[in-house]
């Protein structure tokens, strides 16, 4: 079968470094999440503004070796502005909101951000280094739990309410595409809390 970019990429990085694929695979995921998770996260935080940033949603900047360096969001349906920061976005951009039907209760955010940003994104990425056995997709769960309540050395926690929620939460909600498909509900119509059908599924941080 023909390798993916990303198994590319780790090899190459391992024989120019002399390292494992495992060892380059490990410290490649760590990039990720500071140059490309953290930033989002931290819009979260301080600003109120949860992107839908999922895999398809996001471009990674890679240096000239091939290591995460940056990341670029585009082509969003919408973005999630907390409830709680409503006051200072409607200061900040008056009328935000108003037309998109984008203010969201803080749990309806922390429930569609951790499917976006978590579950589709992140654990996307380590189940693709999982299924070409370039890493311990468990070592790299083990990493991302160290990432979200900054106990990781030189690191401190990203802020928000999402990697507390990450953390805690034994179960997770999931976007169902094909139920929502099924269902004939259209995703670029209406609130963007009803526009979708999410599922439960078990939280692999917490196993």
């Amino acid at each position: 079968a023909p390798r993916s970019r990303l198994a590319g990429l780790v090899t190459r990085l391992a024989r120019r470094t002399g390292r494992t694929r495992g060892a380059v695979a490990a410290e490649w995921f760590l990039r990720y999440l500071h140059h490309v998770v953290r930033p989002v996260l931290w819009l979260d935080a301080h600003a109120g503004i949860a992107l839908e940033a999922h895999q398809q949603n996001t471009l990674l900047l890679l240096d000239a070796d091939g290591w995460p360096a940056g990341g670029r969001y585009r082509d969003n349906q919408g973005y999630y502005f907390r409830e709680s920061h409503r006051a200072v976005l409607d200061a900040r951009l008056p009328g935000v909101g108003e037309r998109s039907d984008t203010f969201v209760a803080d749990a309806v955010t922390d429930e569609r951000f951790a499917y976006y940003l978590a579950v589709n994104n992140v654990f996307g990425l380590i189940g693709a280094f999982g299924s070409q056995r370039l890493a311990d997709e468990a070592l790299l769960l083990a990493a991302f739990r160290r990432f979200l309540s900054g106990s990781a050395p030189g690191s401190a926690p990203p802020g928000g309410s999402l990697p507390g929620h990450l953390l805690d939460s034994p179960v997770l909600r999931c976007k169902a595409n094909l139920l929502t498909r099924l269902r004939g509900l259209d995703e670029l119509v209406g609130p963007v809390d009803t526009q979708s059908v999410y599922v439960t599924i078990a939280n692999p941080l917490r196993a």
